[in-house]
């Protein structure tokens, strides 16, 4: 290991302990994403200034930064299922008149709907300004030869 990465990692750690100390104050959980957020791009900005988005030290050094990184968002993935699994079966549990869980049934449904209309909508509008088309894709190609080509080699072979 050189030095420059030994350092980025360095700053990088001090950077999470600076950011562990907010433990101690009074924020929301919101506020203390949103600094984390904004440490780690003004500290993944001066990398790149300094060097360079081409640079094998700072691809190195991202490398290491993925171990915290990858970690926190598998421990948010772990978290979220059961805490919604919870939390809809805590919201049914309250529900005192039956006839509520058919307009709540209704309406999660139609904001569902509506969330993956907004969805395909931005999706087809993006595709359509940048002009995105299959044109250039040129994966099946090798697969179709390749089958082709074990077809040929086991005719009559295999029955």
């Amino acid at each position: 290991m050189n030095f420059p990465l030994i350092a980025n990692i360095v700053v990088f750690v001090v950077l999470l302990f600076a950011l562990a100390q907010t433990r101690h104050k009074q924020w929301s959980l919101a506020k203390k994403v949103l600094v984390g957020l904004v440490m780690g791009v003004v500290f993944g900005l001066a990398l790149h200034t300094i060097y360079g988005s081409d640079s094998q030290v700072l691809k190195d050094s991202v490398q290491w930064f993925n171990i915290v990184g990858n970690g926190y968002v598998q421990l948010l993935q772990m978290i979220v299922m059961p805490l919604v699994f919870a939390s809809i079966l805590s919201a049914v549990a309250r529900l005192h008149n039956a006839s509520q869980l058919g307009k709540i049934s209704f309406l999660t449904i139609g904001t569902l709907l509506f969330t993956t209309l907004i969805a395909a909508l931005v999706g087809v509008l993006v595709t359509n300004l940048v002009g995105l088309t299959a044109e250039g894709l040129v994966q099946g190609g090798a697969e179709t030869a390749r089958l082709n080509a074990i077809e040929s080699n086991y005719v009559g072979k295999v029955s």
